[in-house]
């Protein structure tokens, strides 16, 4: 942050809802298909497994495209890059709900990945520019509220609006959305320049940054246990009598996952490291409580309550963290972070289908367990960089800084 930036103590909680209905819009973007698959399938007389890869391909716009559309973008001011993002929603939203080509749609699904992955590695790094260091956990727990919300609501919401006005209407009504958020982002969130050419940090230098590979090591460790049980939770508690329940159970998860991201605003800024650890380790004991009690629907809606909390604040923690450890190269990380997240979804998905097909549903407890402490070791060794212990706040007790 530079001295001409604010220092305010008050959250600018208007321009940092503009970002979270940002990542709202990327969420919805990406699931939304899921929602309306059968209603694409007539629509565009095509295969439901054809219809599936427009979320394959969106989410291949987003690996993709983050780290050289942020790279290549350091030197544009702040807002405009946002806008950018924003205005590709709007498009490439607006050709699917127009088009009646399936490999158009494709395409355009695809650039809107592209513009996700850029908004995601900007998103972070916007809302910590707008406060005090002393405040900037607290305003990305707000800049994220709109990604819990979306991936409890995304599917649903499609499945609802499917049915209410249509697949294409749907689409549109995202581009309807979008259009009002630029109008948001244009009144409310303020600019700032670019990098300056010469506090630029090439890739390299950046990834080698004490604490930036161990942060990412949890992401990549944590995230992937934590998708390999999302993506499969309907065969996961179909042994506790839950399948028709499906979406009770994640609505649940939703609560408790804005519940955490509540909390984490409350914790971030002073007890960071304590809170990645608890949080590793909590959901490491409801992996050994599902592993124990499968087929118990109590156990089944307290573990899952309880695994929400410990998600809701994942990426406040995980992005806070990256971005500490990194500095002046805090963008650039900050896009690593989208590709490692957005592998950890794409390996969730890969890894589970396996599990599932070999084993059964009674493996995944175990797998989960085994990765959530392979987290919790590299988040423990991590205490000098990375994960410090202490208050991160100018004039807290930060190891390491």
């Amino acid at each position: 942050m530079t001295r001409d930036e604010p220092q305010r103590e008050t959250l600018p909680y208007g321009a940092l809802l503009a970002l979270a209905m940002t990542g709202f819009i990327c969420i919805l973007t990406e699931t939304l298909p899921a929602g309306l698959l059968p209603q694409i399938v007539s629509g565009l007389s095509i295969s439901p497994a054809m219809a599936g890869q427009m979320v394959t391909v969106y989410a291949l716009g987003s690996l993709l495209a983050a780290i050289p559309l942020t790279v290549a973008t350091q030197g544009w001011r702040r807002r405009t890059v946002l806008l950018v993002t924003i205005v590709g929603f709007l498009l490439f939203n607006s050709v699917t709900a127009l088009s009646s080509n399936y490999w158009l749609i494709l395409v355009a699904r695809f650039f809107a990945g592209v513009s996700a992955g850029l908004a995601w590695s900007l998103i972070a790094g916007y809302a910590r520019r707008m406060v005090a260091p002393a405040s900037q956990g607290r305003a990305l727990a707000v800049a994220m509220v709109g990604t819990p919300i979306a991936l409890s609501l995304g599917v649903p919401m499609g499945t609802w609006l499917g049915g209410l006005i249509g697949w294409r209407m749907a689409f549109g009504l995202m581009s309807a959305l979008t259009l009002v958020l630029i109008a948001w982002v244009l009144i409310k969130v303020p600019d700032y320049p670019g990098q300056a050419s010469e506090r630029r940090l090439p890739l390299r230098r950046v990834l080698v940054t004490p604490g930036v590979r161990s942060v990412l090591g949890v992401v990549v460790t944590w995230m992937l246990a934590h998708n390999i049980l999302y993506t499969y939770i309907a065969p996961f508690i179909s042994p506790a009598g839950l399948t028709g329940d499906v979406d009770v159970v994640l609505l649940v998860f939703g609560i408790a996952a804005l519940a955490g991201i509540w909390i984490t605003g409350r914790l971030v800024d002073r007890h960071l490291r304590n809170t990645v650890l608890a949080s590793l380790a909590t959901f490491a004991a409801v992996s050994v409580l599902f592993g124990v009690l499968s087929s118990s629907a109590p156990a089944i809606y307290v573990g899952t309550f309880i695994w929400g909390l410990t998600f809701g604040g994942a990426a406040t923690l995980l992005q806070t963290a990256l971005a500490d450890a990194a500095g002046e190269g805090a963008d650039v990380a900050l896009s690593m972070n989208v590709v490692v997240w957005n592998s950890a979804i794409a390996g969730g998905g890969l890894l589970g289908g396996v599990l599932l097909g070999q084993w059964g549903v009674a493996a995944f407890p175990w797998v989960l367990l085994a990765l959530l402490l392979a987290s919790l070791a590299i988040a423990l060794q991590a205490r000098a960089h990375g994960f410090p212990a202490g208050d991160r706040r100018p004039g807290g007790a930060v190891v390491g800084h």
